[in-house]
């Protein structure tokens, strides 16, 4: 799509051109510096006063007929460049970009979000409750004219270009991370990230768990699966990098289960009575789908102990209540993984 400032950048290139061709001829013609200049000011812009110099020879007559005529050509493709401008509003999108990036230059240490999504809305508001200092990039004018009103530092455009990122200080940041909803721009973006900025801690998102691996080639320290975890865990991971375990989360002013919901994700909980098929099986051989594929997060057992991140050997008994963790309003079925 064509830049809607080129009229205005063609018209400046061309009355620099006509002035200085103008001004090189008048002195060519053995006029002083001050009198070619004089004259080319007065020719241009149409002001009608006398000529500093008699014009008296064909060739000097021409030649001020080209510069009045390249001119006022020049003057009127700029003044239509402007009320272009204006008309579409790049003026003032200009001013507002400026204002947005503003202080972004004092940055260090900080953090990048690539995406202000929901994750990446959950993730600016943790980080602002700790004090961290963070950058926004997103190539949705209205989210960044959102977060901007937020009061957020944010840098407008494609956080794949290098550019982009620049602005963004990643040279100076200590963590990006990338939020986007797509694996092959986050996997990009890690690429990118970790060739500008060796020592940068990277966490990214990916959508399915396949892209874990290809995340952690390309760079990412941590990979983020929406399913199983939320925006404030990535904000943990860099306030705190010790890390928190998910019953701390849980229990945290905002719970876990409200950002899931934030995310279009929920927990469900399974009691394995003495009719399931699954009593008896271990986890690693537990298959858990509704129309989607859930996650198991935690066992209860008959005993009221939980317990978190299990291991894949646990074996289920009656009397246990399986915690999972799937797409909002899908109804999970549990039932022994079939033997390939």
């Amino acid at each position: 799509m064509k830049s809607s400032f080129s009229p205005l950048r063609v018209g400046l290139i061309m009355l620099t051109l006509t002035v200085v061709a103008a001004i090189a001829g008048y002195l060519a013609a053995g006029w002083d510096v001050a009198d070619a200049v004089y004259m080319v000011a007065i020719t241009i812009f149409g002001i009608g006063y006398d000529e500093v110099r008699p014009i008296d020879s064909a060739g000097l007559k021409a030649f001020t007929i080209l510069v009045i005529v390249s001119g006022t050509s020049s003057v009127i493709y700029i003044m239509s460049g402007v009320i272009h401008l204006m008309m579409q509003g790049e003026i003032q999108n200009a001013l507002g970009a400026r204002r947005m990036t503003r202080g972004i230059d004092t940055q260090k240490n900080h953090v990048i979000i690539c995406g202000y999504g929901r994750l990446g809305q959950i993730l600016a508001r943790d980080l602002r409750g700790g004090k961290a200092p963070f950058v926004i990039i997103d190539a949705d004018l209205e989210r960044t004219k959102e977060a901007d009103a937020a009061g957020f530092l944010v840098a407008h455009g494609n956080a794949n270009e290098e550019e982009v990122l620049r602005r963004a200080g990643i040279g100076r940041a200590a963590y990006l991370a990338t939020v986007l909803p797509s694996d092959a721009d986050n996997v990009f973006i890690t690429l990118t990230a970790r060739t500008l900025n060796k020592d940068l801690t990277i966490i990214s998102r990916g959508e399915q768990p396949s892209t874990e691996a290809k995340l952690r080639q390309a760079g990412a320290n941590h990979v983020i699966l929406p399913p199983a975890i939320g925006g404030s865990k990535i904000a943990e991971l860099i306030l705190n990098p010790a890390g928190a375990t998910l019953q701390e989360h849980m229990a945290s002013e905002r719970t876990f289960a409200e950002e899931l919901d934030d995310l279009g994700v929920a927990f469900s909980e399974i009691e394995i009575d003495g009719e399931s098929k699954v009593a008896g099986c271990s986890l690693a051989g537990l298959d858990a789908r509704g129309r989607e594929n859930f996650i198991v997060v935690g066992i209860r057992k008959a005993s009221g102990e939980m317990i978190y991140t299990p291991n894949p050997a646990l074996i289920l008994a009656q009397g246990d209540t399986v915690v999972l963790i799937g797409k909002k309003g899908d109804t999970a079925e549990l039932r022994p993984r079939e033997k390939s």
